[in-house]
């Protein structure tokens, strides 16, 4: 994967630039003594006025040294992400060039804006199979109990009766706002616990979250029209951290920089593993609108590659921007060849539950010359039902709402398509995955899942790339959980 082109900041016309690059020899030539900068932050920065101030991610060598940097600078801490030292802060454009030349900072970074990806099952996967004929080690179902998945996002209602356990508790063990959206915070601890029972995304005004909570652990409901529903992983637990419903990046990374920093004990160090279990994967059905380069600097990319480090699968829906292959228009993060870190393409299965449907029209397809943005795997993103709020702006865009059980559960679930449908259906299946086999690893888990995959025939050809078989729209095929199962207890 190559790196994006950084741009400088400052003036200086092109063929100043390369009469001093042809005037200097080798020897002459002096290393940049300036940080580089994402193409986005210097875009922003060359039409910022003197006194606006912006935020920005300044990575450091390390935390203390990108501490220093702002310190000197001028520019104001939001929150820092230690553990890959990144500091958050806000700051003019004039602090922001400051900041480059100060000793061990590496990369700045800008607040870009990203969405959610989704578009205005089980059955096909054979997850509802796994769930009825495989057991974990213990001889329980095999429905991802004993993980938890990490779901970053506008919220959750954590009261939803597709998210309620037989006995009255919730599926949602922990529940997390991440405050970092808001530019003006001034606390460096920008990710708060709330109560468990606190209805998330209802404060923001969302709906998207609470929808992909139910596709990855919805309990098993009947519905009073005789259908009947469950996610994925019906058993798992979920850890909601809300970004609300508008989404800048500074937000979601610091969800996932909670989550790295807590997935051993997501409710607390002195919370059993029985009643909070560890988090073992992310879901993150969000990115930029048009996809983008991939960029190994961003802090996203550093976080996801220490969660696989220690553990944790990363999952992004590949995005809702179709495309012919002729350029690539898929989620960036999701192109990150480190195992563990899973982009996700939507397979419709054309209302038929069978395994041979198409590829989703919306489904962003990568690049048919560069099989680093393609995406991994397929699975169900089309008219997918799950959890909502009718009074919720997400809820209300989806088609066929359905009542749930209770009496005043009036168009409580409702059928919604994109990748962001498609992803939570593979966090999910990490989840039965991990309870499968504990001791898995996340390349481990992702080589199972792609290696195993079900090639449906429609869209573009597979083609081998090293060791899998893959296509720019799909991946390597639908996921078939029996399958990924048997070949990573094998």
């Amino acid at each position: 994967m190559t790196r994006s082109t950084r741009r400088a900041l400052g003036g200086g016309s092109l063929a100043a630039l390369v009469a001093g690059a042809l005037l200097a020899s080798p020897a002459q030539a002096a290393p940049d003594p300036l940080a580089p900068v994402q193409d986005f932050l210097a875009d922003q920065l060359a039409g910022l006025a003197a006194a606006v101030p912006t935020t920005v991610l300044v990575h450091g060598e390390d935390a203390q040294a990108a501490r220093a940097a702002v310190a000197a600078s001028g520019m104001r801490t939001v929150t820092e992400f230690e553990r890959i030292g990144v500091v958050v802060a806000r700051g003019t454009a004039a602090q922001v060039r400051a900041a480059r030349g100060e000793p061990g900072v590496t990369y700045l970074e800008g607040n870009t804006p990203i969405e959610f990806a989704q578009e205005t099952s089980h059955t096909a996967t054979g997850g509802a199979q796994a769930v009825r004929t495989l057991t974990g080690p213990d001889g329980s179902p095999l429905d991802g109990s004993g993980v938890s998945v990490a779901v970053i996002d506008s919220g959750v209602d954590p009261t939803h009766p597709y998210l309620r356990d037989p006995d009255g508790g919730s599926a949602v063990v922990a529940n997390l706002k991440s405050l970092c959206l808001l530019e003006t915070a001034t606390t460096p601890d920008c990710v708060v616990r709330v109560p468990t029972a606190v209805d998330t995304d209802t404060l923001s005004v969302g709906g998207h979250g609470t929808h992909v909570s139910g596709i990855v652990a919805g309990r098993p409901t009947a519905l009073p029209d005789g259908g009947r529903l469950q996610g994925a992983a019906p058993g798992a637990s979920l850890v909601s951290v809300s970004t609300g419903a508008a989404l800048l990046i500074v937000g979601a990374d610091a969800a996932l920089n909670w989550v790295l920093e807590n997935h051993e004990h997501p409710c607390g160090a002195d919370v059993p593993a029985d009643v909070c279990p560890p988090i073992r994967v992310t879901n993150n059905s969000y990115g930029p609108s048009g996809g983008g380069e991939f960029d190994p600097e961003s802090a996203t990319v550093k976080l996801q590659r220490a969660l696989a480090a220690e553990g944790v699968v990363t999952v992004w829906a590949a995005g809702n921007d179709g495309g012919d292959g002729s350029t690539s228009l898929t989620n960036p993060p999701g192109q990150d060849p480190t195992g563990g870190i899973i982009s996700v393409a939507s397979y419709s299965d054309q209302d038929t539950g069978t395994r041979d449907g198409a590829v989703s029209g919306f489904s962003s397809r990568g690049a048919a010359a560069d099989p680093s943005t393609w995406p991994d795997v397929s699975a169900p993103g089309e008219a997918i039902t799950s959890s909502c709020r009718p009074y919720l702006p997400v809820c209300a865009t989806g088609l066929d709402p359905r009542n749930g059980p209770g009496l005043l559960d009036l168009g409580t679930f409702t059928t919604i398509s994109g990748t962001s449908m498609a992803a939570p259906h593979v966090a999910g299946i990490v989840a039965q995955l991990f309870e499968a086999d504990p001791a898995a690893t996340p390349a481990e888990v992702e080589e199972a899942l792609t290696s195993t995959a079900h090639r449906y025939p429609d869209g573009a050809a597979y083609t081998a790339v090293g060791s899998r078989t893959t296509s720019y729209d799909k991946g390597a095929g639908l996921v078939d959980v029996p399958a990924a199962v048997a070949a990573l207890t094998a």
